[in-house]
């Protein structure tokens, strides 16, 4: 509160004219004594009195009899719609009319600059200025909702409540409007305040008094610099020096006030617009001796950066070993208070600036790069497959959308703006490739489960595999393929190169996984000593498994066609080697029976066929759980198997029918062929071409005249044109021995006939794998002549 006028006030008040002159050494002690009497009623309303935080302003009086000469420019320092505290405004309201009169009418004089107390004319000088072009900018920034504007107190009272408070609700629904880039510069002070004064104007944010004496003691080194020439004085030095640490202390304010204005944006409001005219007029004056080195706006622009540094830097993040999602958190958190910063700068912040500042932009770029740092510090401590994908996953497409950068609240003002993150160059690269490798390892791992888990559930117990579709079939191809699925669909939320990458790692890494399930597989089996039939289950079961997981993989043909060729290459193999097992487990079981085919015990016992039949019946019953192509394959295969060891056993020569018993021999032939025939077509076998063979052979072995064998051989021919007459001599001493001319007339037709024949299909060739028994028996009894039919080709 002021101090109520003394009895000698008339006496205390001095009257100074507005040109800046100083007063007299002579002024009346009484009048001197007044003067700092009434400078500190002022002074003990001013905010720099009170050490408030932000630099209050203060409104001069805009009477009639004016001394101080004509109004100060319009000032800058306010900023849009930042409430104006008049330390004058306060007393007025706080008195009475009779102490009101008394603070009215000591505004309404002039003051100059005492020279026997600097320090206390040089404050009161200050305030009064500052009253003054506050007075004329008091709606500045806000649309102008004043209608008499010269006026700057309403005094309240009884019957003004609800006045006032209607128009408290107007206010909150003003719209901010940006500030002009023009402005006009307050006049600047004659003499400047001290070094002392100065710095503490700084300290409490009294920004524009502290500029504007700045600029007063430029002046004052400038015109004395001039002055002294190239001869520079200690005092010149001094003065220097003073303007840089004081200059130096103003940078670092403003730097301070611009850092925390995204997070103080009520306090700091008024001040911004103080920070963007100072630094505008240092932009301007940089080439004026005396300014401090270094662009102005640049620290401007470094100072946003820090603020948002600070932001970025302060947002949680709990350690990984606390929560598993941390960093899903924590961008999550990141990109909400990039959000809200955004909204604060668009909505407050940018109307403090001039347009030229280029506000939210700047504050975007910043976000970008600073951002962009914070990540690859976080890069560091991320390893789990899931985190880098959260990381990715932001970066590339959170980032860019409605819930940061696209964020409808943000519009239009980021239309123009780029949504990029700064990263380094290669940055991005190596978090895929990182990324990559951890896929790699993810689906190493995800398949050795899967192995073990097949140990567990079926190979340890011996369980028998489940149905699925009349199929024997084991869940490991569903568990790979929505293992590696998984990845590569997340992945194509990412980033379609990156989808690309992923599915060639996992691919390389399932190229490697059919030979180490093979040799687990055989392993445990070998430790379970699995036998028949469950071993040919199994068997089964991993061909239908194999041949399901290659089909799944087919799908990236197009992505990564090496890759998907390399892993068909591998299951291919897998595929095949077990149905070799599986054929060769057959093929030892039937050999005994097969062997013992074409004997004298065959003619008359067919037990052995039976067994043979039974086993192969067996086999039908597995093969029909086989799911195709490889059902018809294996079984063709073991179809041609059957056939070549069944004839050959006439190849071998290991029995000779006598005594008519041709006939029979002929007729059993023909009845296990049609046998054969009929279990491999219930097979599902493709090799149709072997089924004329075993009625072929009994149309030659039943003739009863030798004669009448000669006139069957073209279907035999004609069926497998490999058939030569090795083959036929076999087949003839089978039937029983046949010697001179018939003989060599039935070899004749045979040659006459493959003759014609030509070449054949070699697909289909089947006696030319059969190894023929040369019977010496049958040598010994032909007449010399005749061995040159057994010559080759002959």
């Amino acid at each position: 509160m002021m101090d109520k006028p003394t009895e000698n006030s008339d006496e205390d008040r001095v009257s100074l004219k507005s040109n800046g002159k100083s007063p007299t050494n002579e002024a009346p002690l009484g009048m001197l004594k007044s003067f700092r009497q009434s400078i500190r009623r002022v002074a003990e309303k001013s905010p720099l009195k009170s050490g408030g935080k932000g630099s209050k302003v203060m409104p001069k009086a805009d009477t009639a009899d004016n001394e101080l000469g004509s109004p100060l420019p319009l000032s800058p320092s306010l900023s849009c719609g930042s409430p104006v505290t008049s330390p004058l405004k306060n007393v007025m309201e706080e008195k009475g009319e009779d102490e009101t009169g008394d603070v009215t009418l000591q505004q309404s004089k002039g003051l100059t600059r005492s020279k026997t107390d600097p320090n206390m004319s040089g404050i009161g000088d200050a305030l009064l200025k500052r009253g003054a072009f506050i007075r004329n900018s008091l709606n500045f920034g806000k649309k102008d909702k004043v209608k008499n504007p010269k006026v700057p107190f309403v005094l309240l009272t009884e019957g003004s409540v609800e006045e006032k408070e209607e128009e408290k609700e107007e206010e909150e629904k003003e719209v901010w409007e940006e500030i002009k880039e023009a402005y006009t510069l307050p006049e600047i002070p004659h003499t400047p305040l001290s070094v002392m004064q100065i710095n503490k104007l700084i300290e409490m944010e009294a920004l524009e008094e502290a500029h504007l004496n700045l600029l007063a003691m430029r002046q004052e080194f400038k015109q004395e610099q001039e002055r002294c020439g190239k001869d520079s004085p200690v005092e010149l030095a001094k003065k220097e020096k003073d303007l840089n640490l004081l200059y130096g202390e103003l940078r670092n304010k403003i730097n301070t006030i611009v850092r925390d204005s995204n997070s103080l944006t009520s306090r700091n409001k008024g001040l911004l617009v103080h920070v963007a005219r100072i630094i505008q007029e240092e932009e301007k004056r940089a080439e004026e001796p005396g300014g401090l080195p270094g662009s102005w706006m640049e620290s401007w622009t470094e100072a946003v950066g820090e603020g948002v540094q600070v932001k970025v830097g302060a947002i949680h993040l709990e350690a990984r070993e606390q929560n598993q999602s941390w960093l899903a958190v924590h961008l999550a958190l990141l990109g909400k208070a990039i959000r809200e910063d955004l909204e604060t700068v668009k909505k407050e912040l940018r109307w403090s600036y001039p347009p030229s500042f280029k506000v939210f932009s700047t504050y975007v770029e910043s976000y970008h790069r600073v951002v962009g740092q914070h990540l690859k510090k976080l890069e560091r401590e991320v390893t789990e497959l899931k985190d880098l994908y959260a990381l990715l996953d932001w970066i590339i497409n959170s980032y860019k959308s409605e819930k940061i950068m696209g964020s409808l609240s943000l519009q239009p003002d980021m239309k123009d703006e780029c949504t990029d993150l700064q990263l380094e160059a290669d940055f991005l690269k190596q978090l895929k490739d990182k990324y990559c490798v951890r896929v790699k390892e993810f689906t190493r791992a995800s398949l050795d489960n899967i192995i073990e888990l097949e140990n567990k559930e079926f190979w340890m117990h011996s369980k028998t595999p489940k149905k699925e579709e009349d199929f024997l079939d084991s869940q490991i191809h569903m568990d790979i393929w929505t293992n590696v699925k998984g990845s590569i669909v997340n992945t194509q939320r990412i980033d379609a190169q990156l989808e690309q990458k992923v599915v060639s790692s996992c691919l390389q890494e399932l190229k490697e996984f059919p030979k180490r399930f093979e040799t687990e597989y055989k392993r445990h089996c070998r430790a379970q000593q699995l036998r028949q039939p469950l071993w040919t289950e199994y068997q089964i079961t991993y061909i239908n498994s194999f041949t399901a997981l290659q089909l799944h993989m087919e799908d990236y043909q197009d992505a990564c066609p090496a890759e998907v060729e390399e892993f068909r290459k591998e299951v291919k193999w897998l595929i095949v080697k077990l149905m070799e097992e599986l054929e060769d487990q057959y093929k030892e079981d039937v050999k005994v029976y097969l062997r013992r085919m074409m004997t004298r015990k065959w003619l008359t016992n067919d037990e052995d066929f039976k067994l043979l039949q039974s086993r192969t019946e067996l086999l039908s019953e597995h093969c029909s759980l086989m799911r195709p192509p490889h059902n018809q394959e294996f079984a063709s295969r073991l179809h041609y198997h059957v056939v070549k060891e069944y004839v050959g056993q006439l190849m071998k020569n290991n029995y000779s029918c006598k005594n008519r018993k041709h006939e029979k021999a002929a007729t059993k032939i023909r009845e296990q062929w049609s046998e054969l025939r009929d279990l491999f077509e219930d097979l599902n076998s493709t090799h149709e071409w072997l089924h004329p063979v075993g009625d072929d052979l009994s149309n030659i072995i039943i003739q009863k005249n030798k004669s009448d064998i000669k006139n069957h051989l073209q279907p035999l021919v004609e069926h497998y044109p490999d058939f030569s007459r090795k083959h036929l001599d076999a087949v003839l001493y089978f039937r029983g021995p046949l010697r001179g001319r018939e003989h060599q007339l039935i070899m004749r037709r045979l040659t006459e006939l493959r003759k014609n024949a030509g070449g054949g299909d070699k697909s289909q060739d089947l006696f030319g794998n059969m190894q023929v028994t040369v019977n010496t028996d049958c040598l010994s009894n032909l007449p010399f002549s005749c061995f040159s039919f057994l010559l080759p080709d002959n």
